[in-house]
């Protein structure tokens, strides 16, 4: 069977397993509450890597929270786009999901319409900090590519859509800024761009999902507002995720 074949009839069958990839404890906790997600003590990832697996049946799916961990050095949460690719690669090998969530919080452009507390869904990614001066390496480098198109579930809960923008960096350098301008990006992460590179590879769908803590063109200082609004803003990433999961049960991909 043809690639294009595979895809078309995973496209047609119900969706039974979902890989929901969550950056922060703090972001995946009350996910893991709302659906009744349990920590798996025999761990499907190798011997040593601090990554975490909530897993659950949640109606007729079944779900995989995955949660980076905590750096073994540092002791912090394991943020940014090199574990973000690891364990999107990892869940792939080990559970083989009919679909990918990214979930997690983002900086917001108020000049794009963005506000403290939005919910998006990503259109397109890219990335912002991979600077290659050398012709098809540059475009190579910001890895622009749009998502998986969800037009019902846009409908349905009437979120906000916009293109996303990936970096490592908290703050935003003016060079950062300039390759967000040219990706036209409503909001900025961490993350999204790294998982939907692993996501390609495998030919398998992601819907990112991005709650806004901070306005990135506002007057606030970015850490200061980030960690002053993310736990009313994880709650309400929480709540558009336990409905989108709930809007994805039943259904195929096609009819997403």
């Amino acid at each position: 069977m043809a690639p294009s074949e595979t895809l078309s009839a995973s496209q047609e069958k119900p969706i039974s397993t979902i890989v929901i990839i969550i950056a922060m404890q703090t972001e995946a906790l009350p996910l893991v509450n709302s659906l009744q997600l349990v920590e798996d003590k025999n761990p499907v990832f190798p011997q040593g890597v601090p990554w975490v697996r909530y897993v659950g049946s949640y109606k007729d799916l079944q779900i995989n929270l995955i949660w980076p961990g905590k750096d073994s050095l540092f002791g912090v949460d394991s943020v940014g786009t090199v574990s973000a690719s690891l364990v999107t690669y990892a869940s792939f090998q080990a559970l083989n999901p009919d679909l990918i969530i990214n979930a997690g919080t983002a900086g917001g452009f108020k000049a794009k319409g963005a506000n403290i507390g939005d919910v998006f869904i990503a259109t397109d990614v890219a990335f912002h900090d991979r600077r290659i001066p050398i012709p098809v390496f540059d475009q190579y480098g910001i890895g622009a590519r749009k998502t998986f198109s969800t037009p019902n579930l846009l409908k349905e809960f009437d979120l906000k859509a916009g293109k996303l923008s990936t970096g490592d960096s908290l703050d935003m350098s003016t060079y950062d800024e300039a390759a967000i301008l040219a990706n036209d990006a409503t909001i900025k992460d961490m993350e999204g761009a790294a998982v939907a590179y692993v996501a390609d590879l495998f030919s398998v769908p992601c819907i990112f999902l991005k709650a806004v803590t901070d306005i990135v063109d506002g007057d606030k200082p970015t850490p200061e507002e980030f960690l002053q609004n993310l736990v009313a803003v994880t709650a309400a990433l929480d709540r558009t995720v336990t409905k989108v999961v709930d809007f994805i049960s039943g259904k195929c991909l096609s009819e997403l």
